[in-house]
């Protein structure tokens, strides 16, 4: 099987090609990580935050499934592949200057958490007047 040519990320020599333009120039930092938050595809439900170097973005896109890079394992971090909470990825977006990624995505499996839930985000913060509040569970988890 003859080797299947490797995704090119576009260069990033000016500020109009890379807001204005339609070359995917992302932006990764020193660390070589550029942040993805995947969001539900179906309720705009905030799933996830988890990293991206270029490895784990070019195979989302060649599989059209989330993989991520663990900062903690320090690997490539195929969501779904020991747990079965498979991310299939159904749109991909850059935001205006290339420097995050957000992905929506059809959950496969019954959470996308590590902890089981439905959200990694199950955790209400008060803000403003319910300040003096206790964190909140959110209700669909």
């Amino acid at each position: 099987m003859p080797d299947t040519p490797q995704i090119q990320f576009g260069p990033r020599d000016s500020k109009e090609t890379i807001e204005e333009g339609l070359i995917f120039a992302p932006k990764f930092d020193e660390h070589g990580l550029i942040p993805c938050m995947t969001i539900d595809a179906d309720t705009g439900a905030p799933l996830m935050l988890a990293y991206m170097n270029a490895e784990s973005l070019r195979m989302t896109i060649e599989i059209g499934e989330a993989v991520y890079y663990s900062r903690s394992r320090k690997e490539l971090w195929h969501k779904g592949r020991t747990s079965g909470e498979f991310q299939k990825v159904l749109e991909m977006r850059t935001d205006c200057d290339q420097d995050a990624i957000v992905l929506k995505v059809q959950q496969m499996g019954g959470g996308c958490c590590h902890t089981r839930r439905k959200s990694c985000f199950y955790r209400i913060v008060p803000v403003g007047d319910t300040m003096e509040g206790p964190l909140v569970m959110a209700k669909d988890d």
